[in-house]
């Protein structure tokens, strides 16, 4: 008999336990190409970003006037036009009611702080008193238990036909304790 047997295989390296696992070599291709794609979008959406941010700006410093340049050189009339003689006629001015006749339009009808985030404000009722519409602007002060003002608030309204009422909220800025006040600081009722 003759020993014709194949040769044994030859041996083959056996991976290290700490090693990390073989990827199969399709897999690096797809890796790559990943990495490239989420980058070149990254750059993509960066520029996108960057040329908005620029048109936003440049519509806005458009809008801004800025004042004329001084200039060194001394006056002088560009047309030589006689000044004209006609003195123009002024219009009164509507009169402003500020203080006690407008404060009697103007009611607190709650005063209360929000249990949540501890800011207070004051719940108005405001009634035109006058004979002509008109819009208000009422300032309330928010107090301590011993008088100091903590914070204030401001409640606006506009074009309230006469004896008409409206009800809006002064609201106080900043937390303020339990048990503060509200008080109206000042009324000021301006004709339409």
């Amino acid at each position: 008999m003759s020993d014709n047997l194949p040769p044994p295989p030859p041996e083959q390296p056996q991976p290290s336990p700490w090693a990390p696992p073989a990827t199969p070599p399709g897999k690096q291709q797809r890796t790559g190409l990943i990495v490239s794609l989420a980058v070149g979008g990254g750059l993509v959406v960066a520029g996108a970003l960057v040329a908005l941010v620029y048109s936003l700006l440049d519509s806005v410093s458009d809008s801004i006037a800025l004042p004329p340049a001084r200039s060194d050189a001394p006056y002088s009339d560009p047309y030589g036009e006689e000044p004209y003689d006609e003195q123009p006629v002024e219009e009164e001015p509507e009169p402003v009611v500020s203080g006690p006749a407008a404060e009697r339009d103007v009611t607190i009808t709650k005063c209360a702080r929000d249990s949540l985030i501890g800011w207070q404000h004051a719940d108005l009722t405001i009634v035109n008193g006058s004979r002509s519409p008109a819009g208000y602007v009422v300032f309330v002060e928010f107090l301590d238990a011993k008088g100091a003002v903590l914070t204030d608030g401001i409640a606006t309204t506009d074009d309230l036909a006469p004896g008409a009422s409206v009800k809006v909220k002064a609201q106080g800025v900043g937390e303020v304790p339990t048990g503060t006040t509200c008080r109206v600081k000042q009324v000021t009722r301006d004709p339409m």
